[in-house]
């Protein structure tokens, strides 16, 4: 009864609200305006409005007449439904040549200036704080937030910092002569008689260049430590501070970053945090938050709001597997919204209210709530964003009085960032001004219970026919496997669990695996932690020419019978060695930690493939198991089907050396073929975990066999061997080309003609655009270039950036990579670690003598003094296709930087090596996007995000030239290298007599 009561009040007060600005628009929607225009197009015209978003996206990069002109025309020339002033303008500027272009230029450029002031209370101090004396003679508080979000330097943090302390300063002066907003309160110096006149809003990843979940501590401890100084002089002048909440990302790290600074600043109550109702963690992070004041004897504020970054977690939670974090319909967040609010009314004594929403639902909602439980104004107040639902702020302020404008303030250039949200916001089908002020949407609708809403919407959802989620022959339909989230506690906690676990079984011995049985070796090497080579992990048996010989016998033996095994069955023990691998995970990942090297993310990636990889190689046979029948001639029939090969060589690299050589040894496996298998030297231990696998899987003795060993003692012997009928290999250009030429010649007694499938080398290339968005571009050319040291095939080796901004991408690019730290691969303090060996540290530092030689040295970073394989992660500039760092694999930490004059040269540089890998372009050109797509030749290609980590069923892997033979892992044609087709035909006419087949072809 009571929920009814106050819900029919709530719809009351919204109905007369609604009145109250009756008439009134939002200057967003006003069509009269060129951005009203352009808002009322975006609503209309999808496609328009992806356009005209990404448009707006890339106008501050185009920075010369040309550049406009030219997007112009891209992005708006072919479009039918346009407006006039973008389609006949874009038309008149190609035509029309430099004048019309001219006209043009200014035209736009203007008005999506105009667009972004909308929004942005000032691009300088004293801008900004004459906005703000305005809004308070109209009688409106304000926030201020510095535009920018995530920085990529040490600088760049420190810039946020001073802008900060700078606006703060200046408010400081300014304030001394305000007035108090008129309020219920007491103290006339205060707004509202209680609420301090300066409030600022602070972005916590702006203050920490490598903020990351996965090293929580080192985050938390490095944003505080900026987070203070400006904490120090919000106090200094009794001010309000609040932690914005970005990305679910970086959620639990504001949390604790807000805690740790509350602890030390306990008696102060002018500091709050900023939750977002659309998360579904919220309702329990707000109960804990209340619990934590309570029981720390402390006073907290929150701004709640609804979230702005929808589109981006729903998409990411997707790509990478995970549970959605947000509510996926928007009333579920708006009755959240409610919910939350009421439980921080209910503890008003201790907690601060900022209701921050333009949905009159919302604000008459925690009206009534407020008043139901007799809450005093001075504990809640309301917010709404500067330059948006004027009709709302003002309809607030005659009613509660307490209004506060969110007041971004800054450079244009990360302004964007903040305008595509919000236009984004404004023009989604569920925004509520748009329903309320451009659609004029039925008050009773908009006013309705969100619960009830939510439930209408997920009873229509749920009478939605839904795709089928199975794969022929009852399988579920694949999906890669979920990556680390070390958003997750857990995860944070179980990674060193594993290494320590890992740790506690060092000395153990592999011995080799053959014909289903353990065979010891008296040779042996060890195995040892590339950061501390003392440290050994274990001893690994080494075959010679001896067990190999008995590893093929023992495999020739068993192929009849695994041939003949139906496709089904020998899928079952990849899905069963699926689920093994994935029970095992962590302690798989920890392996690779500690003999390669590799990053907790990085290495628990390489598990996450491998288990991708016999997930989806096992449907993949059951796919191509089954005879088809080909041609449809009546009276015959013809089967096509596939065999295996035989005996299967698979020789893995160290540089994966658990996705890969489970890859290769899985195609093989499942195809029918039985393996030999030969890990690289220096990954002998993850290597057994094969061993261990497939062992735990119930795979037939001779079926898989792991004979660990020296290529130069064994590895002859291996590919020449006449039982062998198939390689498989991943490695350097170099030993794939002799496997080639040995695998060439026939030997006495061989039967088959040796099948090679080889994965190479690459001289991968980025190219940097002249439009490119450098906040996207240089931390993923560093990751691309220096994750795991470099040491992937699909890494970045070179980037060619084009002349115009050359300059200031490199500026950013070595500053950006400052912030890189090199240690030992278990601490999540270290962006690098240890190259895989002596070898390699060596050979890497040559090169790097090579390059400083041919172009000029633009950084080198310190590295751990001590043992380990340490090389400086290495940028040099100056290059040019001739040198030799432009062309030969190093396969280490260095980067080659190349200043390209146009996009033409840009795109004949990237192909000017012996290879075709990856390659990748951060553009916003589609002309640019187009030509890339048809004309940088490599296996994969890249447009605007990283050139390395392909996912199994979405980037197939492999490439061509030196790089490889043309297979693609992780696709639907891989496994067809691995097999034979043959064709039975069959006369089935009889005495005249044939029998009909459903699918024949016959006269009508």
């Amino acid at each position: 009864m009571e929920n009814r009561s106050i819900d029919e009040r709530i719809i009351s007060r919204g109905k007369l609200f609604f009145d109250s600005v009756s008439g009134e628009k939002p200057s967003l929607f006003n069509k009269g305006a060129w951005m009203g225009k352009v808002m009322d197009w975006s609503m209309r015209n999808e496609q328009f409005k992806i356009q005209m978003f990404r448009f707006v996206d890339a106008f501050p990069s185009l920075t010369t007449a040309k550049l406009l002109t030219d997007h112009i025309r891209e992005y708006f020339g072919e479009e039918k439904d346009m407006p006039p002033v973008l389609s006949t303008g874009a038309k008149m500027a190609g035509m029309l040549g430099s004048l019309g272009g001219a006209l043009l230029n200014k035209f736009i450029a203007i008005n999506i200036q105009e667009m972004a002031r909308q929004f942005i209370v000032g691009e300088t101090t004293k801008e900004a704080v004459r906005n703000i004396e305005k809004l308070r003679r109209e009688g409106f508080a304000a926030v201020v937030d510095v535009l920018g979000e995530a920085t990529l330097t040490e600088e760049e943090a420190e810039l946020y910092v001073s802008t900060y302390l700078e606006v703060l300063e200046s408010l400081k002066k300014e304030q001394k002569g305000w007035k108090g907003l008129p309020g219920s309160g007491g103290d006339r110096n205060l707004d509202w008689g209680h609420a301090p006149k300066v409030n600022i809003a602070v972005k916590p990843t702006a203050l920490f260049a490598l903020a990351n979940p996965q090293d929580f501590e080192g985050s938390v401890e490095n944003i505080l430590a900026r987070m203070r100084r400006i904490c120090a002089k919000v106090v200094e002048l009794g001010g309000f501070l609040c932690i914005d909440m970005e990305s679910y990302r970086f959620k639990d790290i504001t949390l604790e970053v807000y805690r740790r600074l509350k602890r030390e600043y306990r008696e102060y109550d002018q500091i709050g945090i900023v939750l977002q109702a659309y998360l579904k963690d919220t309702d329990r992070d707000l109960a804990d938050l209340l619990a934590w004041a309570r029981n720390n004897n402390t006073r907290i504020s929150i701004r709640l709001v609804k979230g702005a970054y929808w589109d981006y977690e729903t998409v990411k939670a997707k790509q990478n597997g995970w549970e959605i974090p947000v509510w996926t319909i928007k009333a579920e967040s708006d009755a959240a919204y409610e919910r939350q609010a009421r439980q921080i009314l209910e503890n008003h004594p201790i907690c601060h209210f900022a209701c921050a929403s333009h949905n009159i639902r919302t604000i008459s909602a925690v009206m009534e709530i407020a008043q139901e439980l007799n809450v005093s104004e001075s504990r809640y107040e309301f917010q709404v964003l500067y330059g948006m639902a004027e009709p709302v702020r003002k309809g607030i302020l005659k009613v509660a009085g307490r209004i506060r404008l969110y007041c971004p303030y800054g450079n244009m250039v990360p302004g964007m960032g903040y305008l595509v949200r919000r236009l984004l916001e404004n023009t989604a089908n569920e925004s509520f001004l748009r329903q309320s002020f451009a659609e004029d949407s039925q008050h009773d609708r908009l006013l309705e219970d969100p619960r009830v809403t939510a439930d209408r919407l997920r009873a229509t959802l749920a009478q939605k026919p839904r795709k089928s989620v199975n794969e022929p022959d009852g399988l579920p339909r694949f999906s890669n496997e979920p990556v680390v989230d070390f958003t997750r506690p857990d995860h944070r906690a179980d990674f060193p669990a594993a290494i320590t676990q890992v740790r506690a079984r060092l000395g153990i011995t592999c011995p080799l695996f053959i014909n289903g049985k353990e065979v010891m070796t008296s040779e042996t090497v060890s195995s040892v932690n590339p950061a501390k080579p003392s440290e050994v992990l274990g001893q690994v048996c080494q075959a010679g020419t001896t067990e190999v010989a008995m590893a093929i016998e023992a495999a020739t033996a068993a192929f009849p019978a695994w041939r003949d095994t139906a496709p089904r069955d020998r899928a079952e023990y990849l899905l069963t060695a699926a689920k093994i691998t994935r029970k095992r995970i962590f302690e798989l990942a920890a392996w690779q930690v500690l003999e390669i090297g590799k990053q907790w993310d990085q290495a628990y990636a390489d598990v996450t493939e491998a288990i991708d990889f016999l997930e989806y190689y096992a449907r993949e046979m059951i796919r191509l198991g089954a005879p088809r029948r080909v041609g449809h001639a009546p009276g015959e029939l013809n089967h096509y089907f596939y065999e295996p090969k035989g005996v299967a060589a698979v020789i893995a690299p160290w540089n994966f050396p658990l996705a890969i050589a489970l890859g290769m040894a899985s195609a093989a496996i499942v195809t029918g073929n039985t393996v030999i298998f030969k890990p690289s030297t220096i990954t002998g231990i993850i290597g057994h975990q094969l061993v261990q696998i497939f062992r735990e899987a119930g795979l037939p003795g001779g079926v898989f066999n792991y004979v660990p060993g020296k290529g130069s003692v064994m590895g002859d012997f291996l590919v020449d061997h006449p039982d062998i009928s198939l390689i498989a290999f991943t490695g350097s250009v170099e030993t794939g080309l002799r496997i080639m030429e040995r695998a060439a010649l026939v030997h006495p007694g061989q039967l088959n003609v040796k099948k090679i499938i080889a994965e190479m080398g690459g001289k991968n290339a980025i190219i940097i655009d002249d439009d490119a968005d450098l906040d996207e571009a240089v931390p993923q050319v560093l990751y691309s270039a220096f994750a795991f040291q470099g040491q992937k095939c699909s890494a970045c080796s070179r980037v060619i950036v084009l002349d115009a901004v050359y300059d200031k991408f490199v500026e950013r690019l070595v500053n950006a990579a400052k912030v890189y730290q090199i240690g030992p691969a278990e601490d999540p303090r270290y962006s690098m670690g240890a190259v895989s060996d002596a070898v390699a540290q060596k050979s890497i530092l040559e090169y790097i003598g090579i390059g400083t030689q041919e172009g000029r040295l633009l950084y080198a970073s310190p590295v751990p003094t001590g043992e380990g394989y340490w090389v400086p992660l290495t940028i040099i500039g100056m290059i040019t296709p001739q040198h030799r760092i432009a062309q030969e694999e190093i396969f280490g930490p260095v980067l080659a930087v190349m200043r390209a004059k146009d996009f033409d040269q840009a795109i004949a540089w990237a192909n000017d090596t012996r290879f075709a890998l990856t390659g990748g372009i951060f553009s916003r050109s589609p002309e640019h996007l187009n030509k890339a797509r048809r004309e940088f030749r490599v296996g994969n290609l890249y447009i605007n995000r990283n050139n390395t980590g392909a996912l199994v069923g979405r980037q197939p892997f492999g490439g061509s030239r030196m790089s490889g033979v043309g297979t693609k892992a992780g696709g639907p044609d891989y496994l067809l290298h691995f097999m034979d087709p043959r064709v039975v035909t069959e006369n089935t006419m009889r005495r005249g007599f044939a029998p009909i087949e459903e699918d024949d072809d016959w006269v009508e």
